[in-house]
């Protein structure tokens, strides 16, 4: 089992030597690897200090620091702090990314052992992940800054692990597997190859903050590119302990750049350096922006204000009303794929289905972490939100709309209780209505409303206007139901049947939205091709046949 060795890495050989892969020396259970424990952060005094990674050099800020604050506790010390780089101090990561070629780092015919290095690079971090101590220090270490349940923290490293073990062994260099097409004479053959950019930039968002950077971070290094990585501010130092990983598992640390900014530093960057590409992860606001300063050379997955319709057919009532609470709650509602409304046949009502979506609401609570602070919208304007829908003729709140009692959570922070406020289908479709209740709010609340079998033309009319499309799901095992909603919708990733979800992102498929020529996907083979690498041809076309004779120009 790997938790009975500590692997360590001379460049691409590796050797083993007996150990558990933890400190003995820490009074806590730590990876000799690590920098920092979880459990101390938020209590001693002296919080960590994240580093930048450059040119293969871990650097401490030369100015200011942002400081992260305790998410749960405002009386207690600050978690960690990041370098608050500036403009000026951009000088390092501008030489960095300018001594790669437009060739990338490999290519197909270019360093090609590469591709190799990489799958076993990407074995032993999966084996890293797959080790119980070493999952649960990770799991640690989200929970610390992004308060989860421990079930849905644990989860986003079991996927993570997934990931890194598909791409093992060979599995690296089949990503980039070329073909050929026959030529129109003898020694013409076009090859077509799936070619790097080179120097690429990735931007990713605070909710899931090993499991998103990583499968981008990965995708761009595994098709031969130099990324930059931008982490959000306050779960930077996941992904810090993420890089000390990889470079134990034998990465060499030249092969990532890790900065720690603001936004408009990060765009300076992107936009000054020879960047071919960047990925973005985050809202549509943000991605708008960088779109505009990229002239368009960018790859988006962006916010999900992420619809549920649940068809005539009525059975299973208490799952369904489970991952409806799922789905619309668990991690707090911080995920791009929470379900943001939900279109229920009136079928359902005699079932009792909202009465046990506000119960199983009920249960939820800061204790275990089933709830707990949002942080990226704060109380105020969660409740303003939810009181401007409810007060539209015939809204209500359901359940929630209020502060959460009994906790310190920071005023930067949001908290409140699971929300979710009914608005009649029709009143939702007026004009002055339409764009207030599709708009996204990155917390525990949801909008709910009726539809039946005379008006469900009313309830695609809805999907069509909504602006974002990055998951659903149609819960029905009615097939012509089904088939209706599934003809006339567009949602990149679209979960169909009894068990139908909108929050699945697992590593087995493609995950991300469609409708939208920058979009990009997340998880699969595909969508590394399609992020993280362009097409490239090749026509070789060798022999000057023996009976050629000069002839007239054309």
């Amino acid at each position: 089992m790997f938790n009975r060795y500590l692997l360590t890495a001379n460049k691409s050989v590796f050797r083993v030597t007996k150990s558990h892969g933890f400190s003995t020396t820490t009074r806590r259970l730590k990876p000799v690897w690590a920098t920092v424990d979880p459990k101390d952060m938020g209590v001693d005094k002296e919080p960590h200090a994240v580093q930048n990674l450059v040119d293969g050099k871990w650097e401490t800020g030369k100015s200011a620091v942002i400081t992260v604050p305790h998410p749960l506790d405002a009386d207690a010390p600050p978690i960690f702090t990041v370098p608050d780089t500036q403009i000026s101090e951009l000088d390092p990561f501008f030489k960095s990314l300018r001594k790669v070629p437009k060739s990338g780092v490999h290519n197909p015919m270019k360093n090609p052992e590469r591709y190799v290095e990489y799958g076993e690079i990407s074995r032993l971090a999966g084996a890293a992940l797959s080790d119980p101590e070493i999952a649960e220090f990770f799991t640690q270490c989200i929970i610390k800054c992004v308060p989860k349940s421990h079930a849905q923290a644990a989860g986003e490293v079991k996927v993570t692990a997934a990931f890194l073990n598909n791409f093992a062994g060979d599995n690296v260099r089949r990503l980039v597997k070329s073909f050929g097409v026959p030529g129109d004479h003898y020694g013409q053959m076009s090859v077509g190859h799936r070619w790097p950019y080179g120097p690429v930039a990735l931007v990713t968002p605070f909710n899931f903050p090993l499991e998103i950077p990583v499968l981008q971070l990965m995708g761009a290094l595994f098709m031969g590119n130099k990324p930059v990585l931008k982490p959000s501010e306050n779960v930077s130092f996941v992904m810090e302990q993420f890089l000390h990983l990889l470079i134990h598992c034998g990465m060499d640390p030249n092969d990532v750049d890790f900065l720690n900014c603001k936004g408009p530093v990060a765009q300076e960057l992107i936009v000054g350096a020879p960047v071919r590409v960047t990925q973005f992860t985050g809202s549509s606001r943000v991605a708008e922006l960088l779109l505009q300063a990229t002239n368009g050379k960018i790859k988006i997955e962006d916010a999900g204000f992420d619809w549920k319709v649940i068809g005539p057919d009525v059975g299973d009532v208490d799952y369904v009303a489970w991952q409806c609470d799922q789905d619309a709650y668990a991690s707090i509602g911080q995920k791009c794929s929470a379900q943001s409304i939900c279109f229920i046949h009136e079928n359902w009502k005699e079932a009792g289905l909202l009465e046990k979506l506000k119960a199983r609401a009920a249960t939820r609570n800061l204790d275990d972490c089933t709830i707990g602070p949002v942080l990226t919208v704060t109380t105020e304007q969660i409740l303003n939100h939810t009181n401007k829908i409810a007060s539209l003729p015939g809204a209500e709140v359901l359940w929630g709309g209020k502060e959460l009692t009994g906790h310190n959570i920071p005023k930067v922070y949001g908290a409140v209780e699971p929300t979710a406020v009914f608005v009649p289908l029709e009143e939702m479709l007026k004009e002055e209505n339409f764009d207030t209740c599709v708009s996204e709010i990155f917390a525990p609340f949801q909008v709910i409303t009726y539809f039946n079998d005379d008006n469900v033309d009313l309830v695609l009319q809805a999907l069509e206007g909504m602006d974002n499309h990055l998951t659903a799901a149609c819960v029905s095992n009615d097939p012509a139901f089904q088939s209706k909603i599934l003809a006339n919708t567009v949602n990149g990733t679209t979960y169909a049947g009894r068990r139908a979800r909108t929050t699945g992102a697992p590593q087995n498929h493609w995950f991300g939205p469609a409708g939208d020529p920058r979009g990009c996907g997340i998880g699969s083979p595909e969508a590394i091709q399609l992020v993280w690498s362009c097409h490239r041809e090749i026509i070789h076309d060798s022999f000057v046949p023996s009976e050629w004779k000069d002839g007239q120009q054309s």
